[in-house]
């Protein structure tokens, strides 16, 4: 018999969160492969014995799986970014600090490996949905940001408060280069002052036109809050149960299936995010955790004086996931012969790199750095990709000649790798978080052998220490 119209089917919804083919999941109820892909199509209605039967396998009750689709519920939330206006908005759901957040399933954000089932459809839009640079307000971005739910804007949480108008004047491209006096080094323009608050190093030697729009689209995320009313494709209890986590290594999604196993009602979405983007929405309200891998020079700690400069007097703990190495990626066999950074001028090595933000950008300015070398005369600096996967998928393909990533990156794709620095990657929580009994599910799975056999099969990593709270902020 075919699905009702009006029958909301969850079955691949589920069955992709918790990792399963549909194969996988044939196997486990006892049913073909061709029956979990007609009910998932709506070919077909399942019997109450196969219903039974799926909901077991995949450790959720019946109604999880199918309900009606007038009984769904709506509710409020906040978006997480700014959107066109007028599109059809898909998004997943979580509940932050008492409040609904929704994601918008937008381009790269709507993907894995195949397309995100979403958790709800926007129906309605209380405020004009932010577009191209104007805020919900209707006034211009480069305008007096606004306060986000009691966080600070952006000006005052770097220090920058009455100088955003430096947005609208780009500062003179200048970088780093052998032979620079100390007084061109101490001119400090308010752009360089964001730079210096992200505390990556001292003045970060990035040009003008990429420091301004940095600058400016942090001032547009802080505008970008619009409340929305989303019609729920999922169960609420379910989406109650999710913990939200930005970050950028592997080890994330790796250790968010494991512990959805161990857990089956907990749900763990994981946002793609460099390290300061990811702090951001920490700050924002807008993820439970925050996944990190910056470091500072001037102390010699990975990460703590970011979270500490950026959470403004708010308490957070962090805790360790584990160490990688980050470095080159190159060729198998490294042809050019690599060896250092030096290198990739002397040698005319066409790199990849990453966006604003991210950790292996900031090491490989501050590498540069110490070899007194301009960043710009490196070929392919200004070539950005915003994941690991990429940089390399452009080493594997040919289009660079190199790029900045981590062993077990390396090792997946069968690259050579030339080790620059050891870096601590972790974990960000508002203290406020930890009583929520989802991200206390997750949390416990840390010490679990089932996670940490995942990990270290991903190699790359030593996760000796995994799940040492390393400081209290």
């Amino acid at each position: 018999m075919k699905l009702d119209v009006n029958l909301c089917n969850n079955l691949k919804s589920i069955r992709t969160r918790l990792g399963m083919s549909q194969q996988d999941l044939a196997n486990k109820a006892g049913v073909t492969r061709q029956s979990i892909g007609g009910v998932e199509s709506g070919q077909y209605a399942p019997s109450v014995a196969i219903s039974l039967r799926l909901a077991k396998a995949l450790g959720c009750p019946v109604k999880d799986l199918f309900c009606f689709e007038e009984d769904l519920p709506e509710v409020q939330a906040v978006l997480s970014k700014p959107v066109k206006s007028g599109q059809q908005l898909r998004v997943s759901l979580a509940r932050v600090g008492g409040k609904w957040i929704a994601y918008p399933l937008v381009g790269n954000d709507a993907f894995r490996i195949e397309m995100i089932p979403a958790d709800g459809e926007v129906v309605a839009v209380s405020h004009p949905v932010v577009g191209s640079g104007v805020s919900a307000s209707g006034s211009d971005v480069g305008a007096s940001p606004v306060r986000v739910d009691g966080f600070p804007d952006i000006n005052k949480l770097l220090n920058l408060e009455g100088e955003a108008v430096a947005v609208r004047h780009p500062v003179a491209k200048r970088s780093l280069s052998k032979g620079s006096s100390n007084s061109e080094l101490s001119k400090v323009s308010p752009v360089d002052k964001l730079a210096k608050g992200l505390r990556g190093i001292s003045t970060l030697p990035f040009s003008g036109g990429v420091k301004a729009e940095y600058l400016e689209s942090e001032l547009q995320n802080q505008t970008g809050r619009n409340k929305v009313l989303v019609r729920l494709l999922d169960d609420i209890d379910k989406l109650e149960n999710t913990v939200v986590i930005a970050g950028c290594t592997p080890m994330i999604s790796l250790w968010a299936r494991a512990a959805e196993r161990r857990h089956p009602q907990l749900r763990v979405h994981h946002i793609f995010a460099n390290s300061m983007t990811a702090l951001r929405s920490l700050c924002r309200g807008e993820i439970h955790i925050a996944g990190m891998h910056l470091y500072d020079p001037e102390t010699g700690e990975h990460n703590i004086p970011f979270v500490r400069q950026a959470l403004a007097g708010r308490s957070a703990v962090l805790i360790t996931l584990g160490v990688w190495e980050e470095g080159l990626l190159v060729p198998p066999g490294n042809p050019k012969g690599i060896k250092t950074v030096s290198d990739l001028v002397e040698l005319g090595i066409t790199i990849v790199n990453r966006e604003l933000g991210c950790g292996s950008r900031m090491l490989l300015e501050r590498k540069l750095q110490e070899e007194q070398i301009s960043l710009h005369t490196v070929k392919g600096f200004d070539h950005i990709v915003y994941n690991h996967q990429d940089i390399a998928l452009s080493v594997v393909s040919g289009i660079a000649d190199a790029g900045v990533s981590t062993a077990s990156v390396a090792a997946a794709f069968g690259l050579g790798f030339i080790p620059l620095h050891r870096s601590r990657y972790d974990l960000v929580i508002l203290k406020e978080y930890l009583e929520e009994i989802p991200v206390q599910q997750l949390l416990s799975t840390l010490g679990h052998r089932l996670v940490q056999s995942q990990l270290e099969v991903l190699g790359g990593y030593d996760i000796s220490n995994i799940g040492e709270v390393v400081a209290n902020i």
